[in-house]
């Protein structure tokens, strides 16, 4: 962790809404004037697209059908802790981009599925924010959580999860169902041994749940609504925080445990202002006091 130059990561799965969130944080920024380095998780994998097809095809011919995105052998997280661990002290690192599809590839002038090339970040910035996979990894190759100023998990329940990522996947991607079905099926023993763990090491978690019956996500017509829905939020550590003003501000709002808030799902927007604005103006006010 440091105070003159802070972290922030929101960690979650594909299809979990990482990137709803994200937006918030820049909205905090942008109001509250605060420079962020942003670093997407994707420009951390190891391999390519390509590269990745090709890794696939040689784990399944060694009969191993769990290789995927989630586990630390595609992932650079040692390189990512580096780059944490570096930040924190001076402000500087080297960052690049993943090119997801042929929008981004028509502006940064190469294919989609590949990395833009290692620069120097911007200088001057005042926080950086990570938003993707492993933002609180801990494991023996490498511990990214422990250089995180604020980590935020984003987990909607596994059936919404996975009706997020087979509507993204065939609509924005152009994937089969069959095909997202396999994907699901095949990070499943590392969504559970890497992805699930990061969890208990956050500060603060949103899980939305649907009040709608998403009994069978593979049949689901559309993703249930953010009115179709209710968001539990857990905090790691709830001294300091105000839940009377929360409950007051956020209508239909109730505690559930000590440290647990309960809100319509129409409200996450607002709470994670109301939460975040404070916790990243408290971390501004650090660094300025050093």
């Amino acid at each position: 962790m440091s105070v003159k130059y802070p972290i922030v990561a929101v960690t979650g799965s594909s299809g979990a809404g990482t990137t709803t969130v994200m937006k918030s944080f820049q909205h905090i920024f942008r109001r509250d004037g605060i420079k962020a380095q942003i670093l997407e998780g994707d420009s951390m994998h190891r391999y390519s697209r390509v590269e990745m097809r090709e890794r696939m095809k040689e784990a399944f011919a060694q009969k191993n059908e769990t290789f995927s995105h989630f586990g630390p052998t595609t992932n650079l997280l040692a390189e990512l802790e580096g780059l944490f661990k570096q930040f924190g002290e001076s402000g500087t690192g080297k960052v690049r981009k993943y090119i997801h599809d042929d929008l981004e590839a028509a502006e940064f002038k190469q294919e989609s599925g590949t990395f833009t090339p290692w620069k120097e970040m911007e200088p001057g910035a005042d926080i950086l924010f990570y938003e993707g996979l492993h933002g609180a990894y801990a494991g023996e190759d490498a511990n990214v959580a422990k250089h995180v100023d604020l980590l935020v998990g984003v987990v909607p329940i596994i059936n919404l999860e996975w009706i997020q990522k087979l509507h993204r996947d065939q609509n924005l991607r152009g994937y089969s169902q069959e095909a997202v079905v396999d994907t699901i099926l095949r990070r499943m023993p590392d969504y559970v041994k890497y992805i699930c763990p990061q969890f208990s090491r956050t500060h603060v978690n949103f899980q939305r749940v649907p009040t709608v019956d998403t009994s069978n996500p593979f049949i689901a017509k559309d993703i249930p609504t953010a009115d179709e829905s209710m968001v539990v939020i857990r905090f790691a550590n709830p001294k300091g925080i105000d839940f009377p003003y929360l409950i007051s501000m956020l209508g239909g709002a109730m505690m559930t445990r000590p440290n647990t808030l309960l809100i319509p799902g129409g409200k996450m927007g607002l709470a994670m202002q109301l939460i975040f604005t404070p916790m990243i103006l408290r971390l501004m006010d650090l660094k300025r006091r050093t």
